[in-house]
């Protein structure tokens, strides 16, 4: 049986139906709905030939064209839709809920599968994504300079119940010039959104949401207007770690990375860091001083940090005080002032 689905009743289908996708592998890479398996109707290629007959002679031979393609390939898309749906409960979708998904919806019920098909296709989940943004959340903000270790002080929020985005973890990057970390690969920005969105869909508007401090770049991704906004204008609880307890964090984190890596990193804030500081900087970095090399750079980034901090609301800025970059003592600091503030 075939299901005709709107997108919010499509959201949340059981977790046990699995998604998927009919559209070529290309589009597929770009972006697509969180958890979704890819079973292409046509290659990339091969959609192509079918929109370029489509435009230039028409529908019809469109459409027979797409079965000539497809024509060898109907029982290995069954085979590949059982292996991923054993139970025959499975939700389909293309781009626009077109001929695509309609024709392996069609053959998919044929073989005895309910089929929930997604009204609108991924254009409409796109929308939905987008919107997503707009809404009103309740977030605050940790902050602290770098090597304060935010982002596993996130974690450890997480572990004791609070609603946490790990924004630095969908986006793949650490936020810095050296925020690949020598080996993170970034998803598409459009793929960035839709996990951002699959996230927040699930939170709690009331409770609170912890990001951390951010600026709207991470990497080459950018974090959507409409939640950056609220994050600027949400309370910051900065973190102030002694500036020897980051040093040692991050000799924990960046002295396990290649020094070419470091180095090529480097140089690329160049411009910000100085002639003089950058050719210390990879000095330290060739004879194995990663304290030094990262008290180096570091003047570069509190610098950066702390003017960005001025430009904040100061009525909304609290400040602890921690004795370590202790990610679970630090995290129990946080939930002890938001506990003592209510």
């Amino acid at each position: 049986m075939i299901k005709n689905t709107g997108i919010n009743t499509f959201l949340q289908l059981d977790s046990n139906i699995p998604v998927v996708d009919v559209r070529t592998p290309a589009e597929f890479a770009q972006g697509h709905i969180c958890g979704a398996h890819n079973i292409p109707l046509f290659s990339n290629e091969e959609r192509v030939q079918v929109g370029t007959t489509y435009k230039q002679v028409g529908r019809e031979d469109a459409i027979l064209l797409g079965f000539d393609l497809t024509g060898s390939k109907w029982s290995g898309f069954i085979k590949q839709a059982l292996e991923i749906a054993p139970n025959k409960k499975i939700a389909v979708h293309c781009w626009r809920g077109g001929m695509r998904s309609g024709a392996m919806a069609w053959c998919l019920d044929l073989y005895g599968f309910d089929v929930y098909l997604l009204t609108g296709g991924y254009k409409h989940y796109r929308r939905r994504t987008l919107d997503t943004f707009a809404e009103k959340f309740n977030i605050r903000v940790l902050g602290g300079l770098t090597g304060s270790g935010k982002t596993k002080v996130l974690h450890q929020l997480k572990a004791l119940g609070e609603q946490v985005i790990d924004l630095e973890g969908l986006a793949q990057h650490q936020g810095s010039a050296f925020g690949s970390m020598n080996g993170l690969e970034q998803p598409t920005q459009e793929q960035f959104e839709n996990n951002l969105a699959a996230v927040l869909r699930f939170l709690d508007r009331e409770r609170p949401v912890w990001v951390e401090d951010e600026s709207i770049t991470i990497g080459k991704r950018f974090i959507p207007n409409g939640l950056f906004h609220q994050m600027r204008d949400a309370p910051i609880t900065v973190l102030k770690v002694p500036p020897e307890a980051r040093v040692d964090f991050l000799v924990g984190e960046y002295g396990v990375l290649n020094k070419d890596f470091l180095k090529e990193c480097t140089q690329k804030i160049w411009k910000r860091l100085g002639p003089e500081q950058t050719k210390n900087a990879i000095i330290a970095i060739d004879e194995d001083r990663i304290a030094d090399f990262i008290r180096t750079v570091l003047v570069y980034y509190d610098k950066t940090y702390r003017n960005g901090l001025s430009k904040r609301d100061q009525a909304k800025i609290t400040e602890i005080n921690a004795d370590s970059a202790d990610a679970l003592a630090n995290a129990r600091l946080i939930m002890a002032l938001e506990n003592k503030l209510k």
